[in-house]
């Protein structure tokens, strides 16, 4: 079984590796025409689309998935336009490929260019959203990769029912079919062949949880671009402003619970806590949220106490962890410990205290007197994103075209030697 898996996978790369030298040099209004025909191709589509998603909705019911997983499974008409939006937002915007990012000419008459190029093939392993199979299509597409899509057998059949659009916008197009393939089978040991494919595969992006994430970054012999968990924390200052605290808190952790960029620990100064009380509190606990904390705000009635793990734990639910914390300080130690280096904010009127909370930390994203939802390449302006990446290296934040890009260096000289 193994031997016919990495079969596959050659088959499944070598592909890829051809689609990915074509679309190195194709037009950028060749690849945009596949992306708008994708997503004429999607909405056309789309009762076919919301069909397959009801199977695996079903599927995943009767497996005793959560809510939280559920949404995030989830199709309707709605979010069917915002991906359609999304690939028309990236047909759009500029090509990153041959992009100039610098240009200089040395004193013995050398001119050397820095210039965006293609990564090559990515391969995408990810679970639930079926949006993704759109989302990483597109911006592979755009910044002139291939991409091989393994996603997670609770969508396979909406994902492959997207992936059909995909293929149709390519098609129509004149672009290789195989620029966007998916892996046609729910055997994990594809996961294991992609993760291994050195020489077929340049990059590999997991997406979901950290069940997932520690499989890849533990096997991959490819490189990785990888956030572990999403552990977003928001700080209410002493000198928050009450009303946009209110705002802010109650809809980065309610919004969407169970994405990446939902808030997982609200950390509230003292000062901002003596002159308002538990207001921040208050509101979680009416719209429904668990707050599990310690010390003073156990007094708040409805809370329950925090366990050892639950400062630093990625919830994707309804539930919160809560602390008081004295000053900005303390609150950027707290962070710097219990932190998965994704996306933090700061409510604060304080320039001071934001920049403090700024330069200190060094999460890929950090906001102030804004929700952590934001946390999002569509937010972004980028149309979409792969994920976001908490690594230093190459890609960080959130991955869109441009961050699937490389670069290589074009030297021109005049009959110029070294002496």
């Amino acid at each position: 079984m193994m031997n016919q898996t990495s079969d596959d996978m050659t088959l499944l790369g070598r592909a890829a590796r051809a689609a990915a030298a074509e679309l190195a040099f194709a037009s950028s209004e060749r690849k945009a025409a596949a992306l708008l025909g994708a997503a004429h191709a999607l909405w056309a589509r789309r009762q076919e689309v919301l069909d397959a998603n009801v199977c695996d909705l079903d599927a995943a019911a009767a497996a005793g998935q959560g809510p939280a997983i559920l949404d995030r499974l989830r199709l309707d008409e709605g979010r069917i336009r915002a991906i359609t939006d999304s690939l028309r937002m990236i047909a759009e915007q500029k090509d990153p490929v041959g992009e100039v990012i610098a240009d200089w000419t040395r004193p013995n008459g050398l001119r050397i260019r820095r210039v965006r190029t293609p990564l090559g093939v990515i391969g995408v392993i990810y679970e639930s959203r079926p949006n993704v199979t759109a989302d990483a299509g597109a911006l592979a597409v755009k910044s002139g990769n291939a991409v091989i899509l393994r996603g997670g057998s609770d969508s396979f059949h909406s994902s492959e029912a997207i992936h059909d659009c995909m293929t149709e916008g390519l098609r129509q197009a004149n672009l290789p079919e195989a620029a966007i393939q998916l892996v046609a089978t729910r055997d994990r040991a594809m996961v294991t062949a992609m993760l291994q494919a050195v020489g077929l595969i340049d990059v590999i992006v997991p997406r979901g949880g950290r069940g997932l994430v520690e499989l890849v970054q533990r096997e991959a012999r490819v490189p990785v671009f990888a956030h572990l968990e999403g552990v977003c924390h928001v700080y209410a200052d002493g000198d928050a402003d009450l009303e946009k605290a209110r705002r802010v808190v109650l809809n980065a952790k309610t919004r969407r619970p169970g994405i990446c960029g939902a808030a997982e620990c609200l950390l509230i100064d003292w000062k901002f806590y003596t002159k308002h009380g538990a207001v921040l509190v208050d509101d979680l606990l009416a719209a429904g949220v668990e707050v599990r904390t310690e010390g003073e705000l156990l007094k708040v009635p409805g809370t329950v106490p925090a366990q050892p793990g639950d400062f630093g734990h990625e919830f994707l639910d309804r539930i919160i962890a809560a602390k008081l914390v004295d000053g900005v300080d303390e609150a950027i130690a707290h962070i710097a410990r219990y932190g998965s280096q994704h996306t933090e904010s700061i409510l604060t009127e304080n320039d001071a205290a934001a920049a403090r909370f700024f330069e200190r930390l060094d999460s890929a994203i950090l906001m102030r007197n804004a929700s952590t939802q934001f946390a999002d390449g569509g937010e972004f302006g980028m149309g979409a994103e792969i994920g976001i990446a908490t690594g230093k290296l190459h890609a960080r934040g959130p991955v869109g075209a441009e961050q699937l890009t490389s670069f290589k260096y074009l030297v021109e000289g005049d009959g110029t030697i070294r002496a």
